[in-house]
């Protein structure tokens, strides 16, 4: 039961991590509209994917991770 207790706090706290970059990332100015992310209109066609913003934010988030799991 403990086990499970502890999953619910970290899935819980993950949770919060990711309602608040959700809530905040979109004020961040730059982010989505950098050079090399893709988008298309067209009469009524929107296509956007954010390919530079996406290969920045994995990397900061390897790096984060890389940085958690050092011993």
């Amino acid at each position: 039961m403990q086990i499970f207790g502890k999953f619910l706090i970290i899935f819980g706290i993950i949770s919060i991590g990711i309602g608040l970059l959700v809530l905040y990332l979109s004020k961040i100015p730059f982010l989505g509209k950098l050079p090399g992310d893709i988008l298309i209109n067209k009469k009524n066609f929107t296509f956007y994917f954010p390919l530079t913003t996406s290969i920045i934010i994995s990397i900061i988030l390897s790096f984060i991770f890389w940085l958690f799991s050092r011993h």
